[in-house]
């Protein structure tokens, strides 16, 4: 935890005005890993921010993406459908009380609602790195796999079984009828082919 609000500290001054008081560059930075940390959290936790975030920083993403990244699911109650709508509309409140440059601040909310559905148009760098990195675990080991699926029902656990069945069933079909689920060559390269065969494998226990 501290070293990701580390990170944050260090990420923010690029963005805010010179002078922004640095105790509210680290209350935002506390308050989002407050909304990480939440208990019903199962895998959209900390370590999900954590590893998007290493992703991104591994291919030197912008500055807009790291905040996408750290908004991305900042708001996020599964009964509710408009998670990604209120994090846009978070970061949006929460950067532009920081001085973020508006055309910034549009783009990191452009950015987090895009990881609603993972359609990402040609063209588009970032939504595509920001989305690859939030897809990261479908590509992971089987074990690795199996695992993520287990924390999803988890977080679902007040969904009764068939519902649940039904409801993650088109998500995966979502994501398979994609026209790549990982839109960066050289993630694409090193991902696609493992992360649709834990889809399908998934899908088929589903059905």
């Amino acid at each position: 935890m501290e070293n990701l609000l580390g990170d944050w500290e260090h990420l923010l001054p690029g963005v805010v005005p010179s002078g922004t008081d640095p105790a509210a560059i680290a209350e935002a930075g506390s308050d989002l890993l407050r909304r990480w940390s939440e208990p019903h959290r199962r895998y959209h936790d900390v370590e999900h921010l954590a590893t998007v975030l290493s992703i991104v920083d591994e291919l030197e993403a912008p500055a807009e993406i790291r905040l996408a990244a750290w908004y991305h699911d900042a708001v996020y109650d599964p009964r509710s459908a408009d998670n990604e709508e209120r994090s846009a509309r978070l970061a949006v409140d929460a950067l532009t009380a920081l001085g973020v440059a508006p055309n910034q601040v549009d783009e990191v909310a452009r950015l987090v609602r895009l990881t609603l559905g993972h359609e990402v148009r040609d063209g588009d760098v970032n939504g595509a790195l920001l989305c690859d990195a939030d897809l990261a675990v479908l590509a992971r080991s089987t074990d690795g796999y199996d695992r993520y699926a287990a924390a999803i029902r988890e977080e679902y656990a007040h969904v009764p079984e068939e519902a649940f069945r039904a409801g993650r069933a088109a998500v995966l079909r979502h994501l398979l009828d994609l026209p790549a689920v990982y839109r960066l060559p050289r993630l694409r390269d090193r991902w696609e082919e493992p992360a649709r065969a834990n889809l399908r494998r998934e899908l088929d226990a589903l059905n």
